[in-house]
């Protein structure tokens, strides 16, 4: 009698196991991929650095006619004291949280649209993936620097990392070429605080 019952919960537990994997690896439409997307670039707050702002008086929000695109190419940054900024120091951002200055040197926010020429418009989603998992630039580039979560967001599954991808392939391009990243040994020479 105990070996049947055993078997039974055995066979019932693989049952449920089965249903419950087949249904996570379902297929989703598109529409439910770009909603999913949206939800975790929304709660991973890809916005706060990733988006240009608008000041109001409850702070800044972003910006939604320039939504996930980066750094704006004609914004200037205000002189630096480089004596901040050493290793054990402090940490600077501008005050639309899209350009960082740290030990690494300076960091800018990337844009995230498609837009083929400034964006994401020309990688796939395994490109994107890929970038998460190893945080290099398309998976084999330059090093995403800080405050870039690449390590917290590679954590994602592929599912997931391919939704946010679906979701970031859905909005407007906005062509907006991002500044490189400047060295720590160039923050002296082009940005001295006066």
């Amino acid at each position: 009698m105990n070996k049947k019952i055993l078997f039974v919960s055995l066979c019932t537990f693989c049952l449920i196991l089965l249903l419950t994997e087949l249904n996570c690896s379902s297929k989703m439409t598109k529409e439910e991929q770009i909603a999913r997307g949206k939800y975790l670039v929304n709660i991973g707050v890809c916005n706060d650095c990733h988006s240009p702002k608008i000041m109001t008086a409850m702070g800044p929000i972003p910006d939604t006619t320039r939504l996930l695109s980066g750094q704006p190419s004609d914004l200037q940054l205000p002189p630096i004291d480089t004596g901040m900024i050493a290793m054990g120091r402090w940490i600077l951002t501008t005050g639309n949280l899209n350009a960082w200055v740290g030990p690494w040197g300076i960091s800018f926010a990337a844009n995230l649209t498609p837009d083929p020429s400034t964006g994401l418009g020309l990688w796939t989603r395994d490109i994107f993936i890929k970038t998460m998992r190893t945080g290099k630039h398309m998976g084999a580039g330059n090093d995403l620097l800080p405050p870039m979560p690449w390590q917290a967001i590679g954590g994602l599954t592929d599912k997931d990392l391919g939704c946010m991808f679906a979701y970031l392939q859905s909005i407007p391009p906005i062509i907006n070429r991002v500044p490189t990243p400047i060295p720590p040994n160039m923050i002296a020479e082009k940005f001295i605080k006066e």
